[in-house]
């Protein structure tokens, strides 16, 4: 199969790259070769590669960037996901689209099923389920709501943690959002066995297990070597951040389990693989990252 990747060069975009890449053809996209808000290029670059799927990770990932700019948020999440889906129609092509936990209020207690109504807090939760209803106009259509997004590539949330950690400072993280965590590659390679089964739908996806960003941060210094201690929990509300952020954003993988798929393994279990191949790239680069060793 044919598959084209936006936003290639971002954290997911990497990670749906190596998945896919292990049995299909994949054609990785990035801002330079198909900014998805020019609608034009989008097409052309999709007439060029004539996929049979596009999997559609680019965007605003961050929530404070969003609130600032509206505008921004608006054009590149919601009206450039539909200059995808337009692209994609004109080719015949699928649309397998990264949405978000951040279309939900956070105010539930039990995990959200994909049947829950979304009732998104912020203008990046908005213009993603804006999304998410334009790609639902395609009859070919996935779409997989993810949560913190760890993985290869790029920096994130657990490395800047290990990194900040390692040069001897604290790592300040908010203590009482509890959500899901997700390995790029364990929900690259699941995304692509549905797309492969054919079953088009709205799925949750992450690992399994709930946890605060707290205990995501903690237990990555401490497999890490380094001292847990540096990892400080502090309530959400002293982070003074410009976008609110969900209390509460457990997502149930009900829709994969009714479908017969086996979900991925343990946040933690990724997170040890992940934090390893972190270690072992930094011993080699020993020079660069004094402290990180056993």
């Amino acid at each position: 199969m044919r598959v084209a990747i936006t936003g290639a060069a971002g954290l997911f975009g990497q990670g749906l790259v190596a998945a896919f890449s292990t049995r299909h053809e994949v054609f990785p996209l990035t801002r330079a070769e198909a900014d998805i808000t020019d609608a034009e290029a989008v097409l052309a670059a999709l007439e060029r590669i004539r996929p049979e799927l596009v999997v559609h990770p680019a965007g605003i990932p961050d929530l404070d960037t969003c609130e600032a700019d509206p505008a921004r948020g608006f054009l590149v999440n919601y009206q450039g996901t539909r200059n995808v889906v337009e692209a994609a129609r004109q080719v015949g092509a699928g649309v397998a689209h990264i949405s978000t936990d951040a279309v939900f209020d956070g105010k539930k207690l039990a995990p959200y099923l994909e049947t829950d109504q979304p009732q998104p807090l912020t203008v990046y939760g908005r213009t993603k389920l804006q999304a998410e209803q334009a790609v639902q106009a395609l009859a070919k259509h996935w779409i997989f709501r993810v949560s913190v997004l760890f993985g290869p590539g790029k920096t994130n949330f657990v490395e800047k943690g290990l990194h900040e950690v390692a040069a001897g400072d604290e790592y300040v993280v908010a203590s009482n959002q509890v959500g899901s965590a997700t390995h790029t590659v364990d929900a690259g390679m699941k995304i692509m066995e549905v797309v492969e089964a054919g079953r088009h739908g709205l799925y949750h996806l992450s690992n399994q297990g709930a946890c605060t960003r707290f205990e995501l941060a903690r237990k990555a210094v401490e497999l890490a070597g380094l001292d847990p201690g540096k990892v400080v929990g502090v309530p959400d509300a002293m982070m003074r951040r410009r976008a609110p952020r969900l209390k509460y954003a457990v997502m149930e993988m009900a829709a994969l389990r009714q479908a017969g798929f086996a979900l991925p393994r343990s946040w933690q279990e990724a997170l040890a693989e992940y934090v390893h191949a972190i270690r072992a790239l930094w011993e080699k680069r020993s020079e660069d990252a004094p402290g990180l060793r056993s």
